[in-house]
């Protein structure tokens, strides 16, 4: 089993359907913070195997996602920045294959993240190799995201717009998200 996220900074969590822009504002904002960050573990995987992906590669992503999580927080400062966590992979595993091992659900419950910026399709699409196949389904992911977002009560904020006003916006978050906590 695996054990919950260990106490510490705050853990923002970038996620939302593919080609939104989540890695460049992970990357951005853990600049902007001078701390650590995680990768999409899915998509070193995707690299590493070569082959496109089917429901037996859930729970190694899954466990690969964990690990990368867990160092960027050992390695972050009073924010740790994810570039998506659990959470897609629950969102992906029953878009794609319809359901998803009930372990990788508990422990996204477990290992919620504080903040999730949740970026809005409405930037242009970017091809990105094998792991962007569907432009035409970004809307349809986006509600599927926002649905398990709200499922697992998880706290969000929408992040939308040109790319200057997504880095403010995201920014307006963590600061918001960062003053809650120096008041609990």
């Amino acid at each position: 089993m695996i054990s919950a996220r260990p106490r510490g900074p705050l853990r923002v969590v970038v996620t939302g359907s593919e080609s939104t822009g989540k890695t460049t504002l992970a990357r951005d904002l853990a600049s902007r913070y001078a701390t650590s960050w995680s990768p999409e573990f899915s998509r070193l995987y995707l690299e590493r195997v070569g082959r496109p992906l089917d429901d037996f590669d859930v729970e190694p992503i899954a466990r690969g996602q964990i690990e990368g999580e867990d160092i960027a927080l050992r390695n972050a400062s009073r924010v740790a920045v994810h570039d998506t966590d659990l959470l897609s992979t629950v969102v992906y595993a029953r878009h794609y294959y319809g359901s998803c091992p009930e372990w990788i659900e508990s422990a996204t419950r477990e290992r919620l993240g504080d903040l999730y910026l949740l970026c809005l399709p409405d930037v242009p699409w970017v091809a990105d190799g094998p792991q962007r196949d569907r432009p035409e389904g970004r809307d349809e992911l986006h509600r599927a995201f926002e649905a398990v977002l709200r499922e697992f009560d998880a706290p969000f904020s929408r992040i939308a717009g040109e790319w200057r006003q997504r880095g403010a916006l995201a920014e307006a978050a963590v600061e918001s998200a960062l003053a809650r906590a120096a008041h609990l």
